[in-house]
């Protein structure tokens, strides 16, 4: 498994990669962990269970395009894109790149639905109307997380949760194998 984390894509190849489409889609997804010798830092509150957060750019086409390393469960999906570069990625190659509501405030160029407020208890046919078009389109990143879990290894892996990053790493150097990638 180390030999294929090292053959993994750094941000900036992965960049290149989401830079060719039109627009990239960002999701993060919480990997589940079994053993865990610090419970706090990696029990997600949203999910309710121990796990790690992996943060997935993808291309239109629904394919994986990088893998942030993990983080501890407890954090949020877009303290984890930030910490890991995953949102200036994107902009950086001037490409636009839709998000779930988890990643609203993240400025720049990444688009988010609308959120209802306090303060507005509806939401506009507008807003409505832009939302479905902007689920439909992230539709697409859902896959690519799917993808990801298809490998069955992250799962639930029964290791420890450091090596919940090499896992990944590993799984997306053989999904770049498996699936050929985009032409140029």
């Amino acid at each position: 498994m180390d030999l294929l984390t090292v053959l993994a894509d750094d941000l900036h190849a992965a960049g290149e990669r989401v830079a060719r489409p039109a627009y990239a889609i960002l999701d993060g997804t919480l990997v589940p962990i079994d053993r865990v010798a610090d419970q706090k830092t990696y029990h997600s509150g949203k999910h309710h269970r121990h796990g790690v957060n992996v943060q997935i750019p993808a291309d239109p086409a629904g394919r994986l395009a990088r893998a942030s390393a993990a983080l501890p469960g407890v954090v949020h999906d877009l303290t984890a894109a930030r910490t890991h570069g995953v949102i200036e990625m994107p902009t950086a190659h001037d490409v636009t790149p839709f998000a779930d509501k988890a990643h609203q405030g993240a400025g720049g160029t990444v688009r988010t639905p609308f959120k209802r407020h306090a303060t507005r208890p509806r939401l506009s046919r507008g807003q409505k109307a832009v939302n479905r078009t902007h689920a439909r389109i992230r539709a697409l990143g859902e896959r690519a997380v799917s993808l990801l879990k298809d490998w069955k290894v992250p799962v639930k892996p029964r290791c420890c949760p450091r090596r919940a990053t090499a896992i990944v790493a590993a799984i997306l150097v053989l999904h770049h194998v498996e699936i050929p990638r985009q032409p140029r």
